[in-house]
């Protein structure tokens, strides 16, 4: 187990004390405003790299001056704290300790330091006497059922993630825990959450199949993360009142109190298909304005036996009332949607958009362009990220369904829809797994794969001829430190070497989840994918077999680069607000190899 401890705040007299960028040319005029981010802490993590060293790491944050150095301080058995580092710290925010008695507990914390200026110092970090050689966190939980996701906020403002869980039980319940696993409230969802279908389920059912209907941020900008639920007859909050509807079709938005559970805030959820029965749900937050957060909700019924509804709405949340800034009908209209959706900023503009797999709207819910008129119609997956470093604007890459057409895969100009190449086949085939990241050193830019090889998105080019040497689809994780990203796929971390390629049932493993008590959770994942300790690597989090601890794998293997921590870049922080089926997150530059240094995000606390 493990403890953190609160000593400071550091953020403010990083900000006061300097104003250089993290990297590029500053801002200019014209640029939009900045979007407010989480006031994060630095997240310092420790685990047992060895039988004789640790690995501790720690978040640059996304407003941190250049320049800015960090000593590392520990301490033995509650003694005084010493420096462990001989110059100051530069270069990859993580640090190896080969000298510590590991027979006893050690705490770690980090002092930034700025021109010459000592900063405050950072929370620290406990790693128990005698503690595992393992790249693990644990956390506790109750007893309870399984669970399928967990989301991450910063619930009491304290600077550091907390977790919110779901549970599979009958009824379902939802949780939250903070950082060190001390409980905090839990709602239970009521009768009408025991029908789990994963189409045509019960009105306050969340997360099964593609629909969540929950998510965590901070909605009302006061430093504290909100958790938003779709509720229905029946629910029972964390504070002990009921939620009341007049039937047990209509259904609600609820925005709760991170810390207790209370609701702060209801709104109906508009009733255009109440007369096809309640609708199931995913939830996101962005920016659609550029300058505060607002709610995202994905909302879909059955109509009979037949096709489906879909209505997108966007709410804003002032600390005391939820309002609906629009709704968004898709009819008649053809707009391919899919099991996944992302809400990023396509365009540049500094406001977000939501995109599905064949269509966006604007941040005003109006639509930006449908990808129907280029033969796109429902998939599995697909992915916006800044795929090629050297065109301006971000790319995108999707997957198909049984297309009567034959197209399995397609890549795309993510601004306004325009088609870069396609990827046919003969006969229909479903293609369930679609995946974007740099694994190629070799070619310039990221690589996309399905089951039909591995091209380099750029250059529409196969880098490996034999396509049955591509790595599996599943999900990518920065872990080994190299700016080649590796893969995360059934409880399996494995680094697909372009250099001797092997099938996917070959591949060098670099751990298996599942020798550290985790089991996976929904489509053999990991209930969360996020960069939430440490510096920018990603962490991993499952459950043990009894459902009563987080495990969360965190890097043990140093790196010397330095990136500011993920989670303050918009686009990042927006997609570990999002589910579905689970997909990797991806920020709004190039990131792998050969890759520039990232500008500063645009961004305040």
């Amino acid at each position: 187990m493990y403890a953190l401890r609160k000593t400071a705040v550091v953020a403010a007299a990083l900000l006061a004390a300097g104003t250089a960028l993290v990297a590029g040319p500053a801002l200019p005029s014209t640029a939009a405003a900045a979007r407010p981010m989480e006031n994060l802490g630095r997240g310092v993590v420790a685990v047992r790299a060895s039988g004789t060293s640790v690995l501790i790491t720690w978040r640059l944050l996304g407003l941190d001056p250049d320049g800015i150095g960090f000593n590392l301080y520990r301490s033995t058995a509650g003694g005084a704290a010493v420096k462990i580092n001989t110059d100051l710290l530069t270069g990859g925010t993580n640090f190896v300790d080969s000298t510590a008695d590991l027979t006893r507990r050690n705490s770690y914390y980090v002092r930034p330091v700025i021109d010459g200026v000592w900063q405050p110092a950072s929370e620290s970090f406990l790693l128990s006497a005698g503690h595992a050689v393992e790249p693990v966190v644990r956390v506790p939980l109750r007893a309870g059922g399984a669970v399928k996701f967990t989301w991450v906020g910063d619930l009491d403002g304290d600077g550091a993630y907390d977790y919110v869980i779901d549970r599979q039980t009958s009824p379902q319940t939802i949780e939250a825990y903070k950082s060190d696993g001390t409980f905090l409230w839990s709602v239970n969802m009521g009768p009408n959450s025991t029908d789990q279908d994963n189409i045509e389920g019960g009105s306050a059912t969340v997360d099964v199949g593609h629909n969540d209907g929950v998510t965590v941020g901070d909605l009302d900008g006061d430093g504290r993360a909100e958790v938003a639920v779709r509720v229905a007859n029946g629910v029972t909050f964390g504070d002990g009142s009921r939620h009341t509807e007049s039937d047990n079709t209509r259904q609600s938005i609820a925005i709760l109190d991170g810390r207790t559970g209370a609701p702060r805030a209801k709104a109906p959820v508009p009733a255009d298909y109440l007369a096809d029965g309640p609708l199931y749900a995913r939830f996101g937050i962005g920016s659609l304005d550029g300058t505060s957060n607002s709610l995202v909700a994905y909302m879909k019924n059955r109509i009979g036996n037949g096709g489906f509804n879909l209505m997108y709405t966007a709410w804003k949340f002032n600390g005391g009332t939820l309002t609906r800034q629009w709704k968004f009908l898709r009819g008649n209209q053809d707009l391919p949607d899919g099991h996944n959706t992302r809400i990023v900023d396509v365009d540049g503009d500094g406001k977000d958009e939501v995109a599905e797999i064949g269509f966006v709207l604007n941040g005003d819910g109006t639509l930006r362009y449908s990808l129907a008129d280029e033969g796109i119609i429902h998939g599995d997956r697909f992915h916006i990220a800044k795929m090629d470093p050297g065109k301006a604007g971000l790319q995108g890459y999707g997957v198909q369904q049984d297309n009567p057409s034959g197209l399995r895969e397609y890549y795309y100009n993510a601004a306004n829809g325009t088609m870069i190449w396609q990827h046919a086949e003969a006969g229909v085939g479903d293609v369930g797994r679609g995946m974007a990241g740099d694994v190629d050193p070799r070619f310039p830019g990221m690589e996309v794969w399905s089951f039909s090889g591995l091209y380099n998105a750029r250059t529409n080019q196969l880098t490996e001829p034999d396509t049955s040497l591509r790595p599996w689809p599943q999900l990518g994780l920065w872990w080994d430190g190299d700016l080649s990203m590796e893969l995360l796929n059934a409880g399996k971390i494995e680094k697909w070497d372009p250099a001797n390629p092997k099938p996917t049932s070959s591949l060098p493993r670099l751990l298996a989840t599942w020798n550290y008590g985790a089991v996976t959770a929904a489509q053999s994942g990991p209930t969360l994918v996020g960069d939430i300790l440490g510096d920018w690597r990603e962490e991993a989090v499952y459950t043990n077999a009894s459902y009563n601890e987080l495990i969360i794998f965190t890097t043990n293997q140093p790196t010397t680069t330095r990136l500011y921590t993920l989670a303050h870049n918009p686009a990042y922080r927006n997609g570990m607000t999002l589910k579905g089926y689970m997909q990797s997150h991806h920020v709004d530059y190039f990131l792998g190899s050969g890759m520039t240094k990232p500008p500063r995000p645009n961004i305040s606390y």
